[in-house]
């Protein structure tokens, strides 16, 4: 990336401020930390919308989920889907498209237009089971600047302005967070070189993993991705897109040190409950590995 050099006279007091993020891994030195100051109070690298699906039956969570759908089981006091709209709105990302389907009208009415959460909250209901894709082709029209796509029943306690600005830096068209996990047998584990991630290797042994890093359920995504989907409905982003993102040499992962869980199971769901320590909204958190 071209460089220019830019010579500026501060006070003191701020040259203390501006050194004190310098942590030496996120933050370089005292001319990154100036760079990274300047790009947030411009607006750089900034993401406003992020899709998220809910609209799933969790079935592996029967019996909660006969009478509540999925985002509103209750978790440490709040419905699970508010956690991960707290991390978003901790990020200045409050334009949210939320797709629904299963009990789709009980999430509208405990979320509304989101007002009450310092939101602007719009549904993208499926009428019929649409994938894990089919949803953002309802939101095309909308999705015209990078966004982010999360997955409703994920937990992650991750630095989504150093994830973003990860993503602008990379150029690609689609950056995936990565959570580490001790057991990987039974999983999908991420190939990487570098940072560009060149496949999926589906329930490997222990010793032919490529690592130990499994998609986060979190994604930034950049319009262009939609020149990737198939002429259908119901789409599965995973199996029908993101092989051709990474065929085509635009898919770069984003190992993060933060806490992660996901609640799809009893067992999850109960880990969670009790480990669960929250996002550290507005501090400079644990970045890449």
């Amino acid at each position: 990336m071209h460089r220019e050099k830019l010579t500026v006279t501060v006070k003191k007091d701020l040259i203390k401020k501006i050194d004190s993020i310098v942590d030496g891994a996120k933050i370089r030195n005292r001319s990154h930390a100036t760079e990274y100051l300047i790009e947030q109070g411009l607006g750089i690298n900034k993401v406003h919308k992020a899709v998220i699906l809910a609209g799933g039956k969790g079935t592996r969570l029967r019996p909660f989920t006969y009478e509540l759908p999925k985002p509103l089981i209750p978790l440490q006091g709040k419905p699970l889907l508010q956690h991960s709209l707290d991390l978003l709105k901790s990020h200045g990302i409050t334009e949210i498209y939320l797709s629904i389907g299963y009990k789709g009208k009980q999430i509208k009415d405990y979320f509304g237009n989101g007002e009450k959460f310092g939101l602007n909250i719009k549904y993208l209901e499926e009428k019929e089971p649409l994938g894990t894709a089919g949803p953002l082709k309802l939101a095309e029209k909308y999705l015209d600047d990078t966004f982010l796509l999360i997955w409703c029943d994920v937990l992650a306690d991750i630095d989504l302005e150093d994830f973003i600005a990860f993503h602008k830096s990379s150029g690609g068209l689609a950056t995936m967070a990565l959570a580490s996990v001790d057991d990987v047998t039974g999983l999908g584990v991420a190939s990487l070189k570098g940072s560009k991630i060149n496949g999926f290797v589906e329930k490997p042994t222990k010793e032919n993993a490529p690592s130990n890093l499994i998609n986060a359920g979190m994604i930034i995504l950049e319009p262009k991705v939609f020149k990737y989907f198939p002429d259908q409905k119901a789409i599965s982003i995973e199996k029908e897109v993101y092989p051709k993102i990474v065929d085509a040499g635009k898919m770069y992962g984003y190992p993060f040190f933060g806490q992660w869980y996901d609640t799809g199971t009893h067992d999850a769901y109960e880990k969670a409950i009790k480990g669960w320590k929250g996002h550290r909204a507005g501090k400079l958190v644990e970045g890449r590995k």
